[in-house]
């Protein structure tokens, strides 16, 4: 793949507490000029991007970010107020004390909520898989499945750790044949970059994806 065709597959990506508005518009200039799947940047900013750049770039953004356990009808307006901002894809995090509950019925209900909430737009589900267990990952391949999610998404990248190329292996083997995946967190080389794309991962979550690609 080229690297141009790489780019096209990036989530360009700042979500520090701290990013200003010259940072993220720095980011969106980035994401225009190398024609980056998205920009991901934080719910507060969506609005401004929107009416700064219009069409000219996707936007993503997160939800519940980055720990997961609001409630799921704060997530269902969250999702709501960012489309209505001009949200193309949302990034939703599950609520990881339900997984750790054995209570995957609610978190099937709350990704469904939020496909409903989302309609017509780009739904990743973050999954955190840095504090999952295998048979927790298995399960929520199927739970991502059957609720109508787009994505399965690997990590905040605020969490204990990031993408790993064997969690993404055992996504394939247990995902639905419509939902695609996305690798963030940790994503530091060209070489990683290829590595997800390599196995399949049809986004990558990165800040350094550009600068590495432009070099």
């Amino acid at each position: 793949m080229t690297k141009q065709g790489m780019l096209h597959h990036v989530d360009h990506t700042l979500l520090k507490a701290t990013s200003s508005w010259q940072q993220i518009k720095a980011l969106c200039d980035e994401g225009v000029k190398y024609q980056t799947a998205s920009v991901c940047i934080p719910p507060c900013y969506v609005a401004a991007v929107k009416a700064a750049y219009g069409d000219k770039l996707k936007i993503c953004t997160v939800i519940g970010f980055p720990l997961g356990y609001n409630t799921p009808q704060i997530k269902e307006a969250e999702t709501k107020q960012a489309i209505a901002d001009g949200a193309d894809e949302v990034d939703m995090v599950i609520n990881i004390c339900d997984v750790k509950n054995g209570e995957f019925d609610k978190v099937k209900a709350e990704i469904a909520l939020l496909r409903k909430a989302s309609e017509g737009k780009i739904l990743k589900v973050i999954v955190e898989t840095c504090y999952l267990t295998k048979e927790e990952k298995i399960k929520l391949c199927e739970i991502v499945t059957q609720a109508g999610a787009d994505y399965i998404k690997t990590s905040t990248g605020f969490g204990s750790g990031g993408a790993a190329i064997e969690d993404i292996r055992l996504f394939k083997e247990h995902l639905g044949p419509k939902v695609k995946m996305k690798a963030s967190g940790g994503i530091q080389t060209l070489e990683d970059m290829e590595a997800f794309l390599d196995e399949g991962c049809d986004r990558l979550g990165t800040s350094r994806g550009v600068k590495l690609l432009a070099e």
